[in-house]
């Protein structure tokens, strides 16, 4: 398949702004695979569609306040800088995108909050990004603080709205654990843990993998042969216990549901020959589009995404082009809000 083939239009007005509240009162399209029904539910209908035995994957990541504003030294311009992820700690070296790069070059020193912190850039990665070593003498722990007094929650581009201080928590799961992400998991942003609690009541549990979202699964395509793209990289852990109840659902055939893209490229990226789910703590730069045969999960809860994304070509992969594309014309129609903060698609 090609670029084009993924590109549509959504309408501005239906890229949401803000979360449903409470989370789980977003709409939920829930499309048949089999038989190509589609529905139009609640989120909090989901329960309707899982029992007994059942797994829901879910990825614990927690989002952490990675973008930074401040200025330049000598010419004191005000600068931003978005944390990608942490290279070593011990030096405090970090990849980052920076705005306006044109003006940030190697041996620039840059200031956050009231000189409270200080960086300085030590390579260039990319055209916008660079390698930046924090100049802080205190331990981690201070590190950690220091960084969550003065970033601020890193919501994408197509959110046009200032950074509120109700985002730090709702651009967060209500079961984030690992901090790490600069990009939240969406699907699972409809959550409560009342109706996770609810699931678990009606015999389906919910298990957790870790992967932090970089920019990847965000970054444009650019090519028009998709073969000849390449994903940055991303850490992910799957534990033992994860793998083990993954499987027993696969052997007894029940349903298995990736909640999000991040789960499902963690899960897809560490698969035995044998078709089973293993243990792992490594780096996946898996880039999923059609066609694709999935090893493990057979539903797939996800987000309604921009137009020539990595994340909608997995979609397609899942759901199928045909199908998937004829949903996304019935969700405009519909009115459903697209995006991180907007509706959920349940693919069964």
């Amino acid at each position: 398949m090609k670029l084009s083939d993924f590109d549509f239009d959504v309408p501005s007005e239906l890229i949401a702004q803000y979360p449903a509240d409470p989370r789980d009162s977003a709409r939920m399209m829930v499309v048949h695979r089999d038989t190509q029904q589609i529905e139009h539910r609640y989120f909090r209908d989901i329960l309707e569609y899982f029992g007994e035995g059942d797994i829901m994957i879910l990825n614990d990541s927690k989002v952490f306040p990675a973008k930074l504003y401040g200025t330049k030294e000598k010419t004191r311009a005000k600068i931003e800088v978005y944390l990608l992820r942490e290279l070593i700690r011990d030096s405090r070296l970090w990849d980052a995108v920076v705005d306006p790069a044109r003006k940030i070059r190697v041996g620039n020193k840059l200031y956050f909050g009231n000189n409270d912190l200080v960086a300085e850039v030590v390579d260039n990665t990319t055209s916008r990004g660079r390698t930046i070593r924090f100049l802080f003498d205190g331990d981690d722990e201070a590190f950690a603080k220091i960084i969550d007094k003065l970033g601020k929650t890193p919501l994408p581009a197509y959110i046009t709205r200032p950074v509120e201080e109700e985002d730090r928590e709702r651009y967060q799961t209500v079961y984030a654990k690992h901090k790490g992400s600069v990009a939240a998991p969406d699907a699972g942003l409809h959550f409560t843990r009342e109706l996770l609690k609810r699931l678990e009541l009606k015999g389906c549990e919910s298990v957790f993998i870790t992967l932090h979202t970089g920019l990847g699964s965000f970054r444009e395509v650019e090519v028009e042969d998709l073969s000849k793209h390449r994903m940055d990289s991303e850490s992910f852990e799957i534990l033992q216990t994860t793998a083990d109840m993954v499987n027993e659902a696969k052997l007894n055939k029940k349903k298995i549901c990736a909640v999000g893209s991040t789960t499902m490229r963690a899960i897809e990226s560490s698969v035995s020959a044998s078709g089973m789910l293993k243990p792992a703590k490594w780096w996946t730069d898996r880039f999923i589009y059609p066609p694709y045969e999935f090893s493990i999960a057979n539903c797939f809860l996800t987000n309604f995404h921009p137009p020539k994304s990595t994340v909608l070509m997995m979609t397609a992969a899942f759901m199928g082009y045909e199908l998937m594309m004829k949903a996304y014309k019935i969700a405009i129609e519909e009115k459903y809000r697209f995006f991180c903060y907007g509706d959920a698609l349940l693919i069964l």
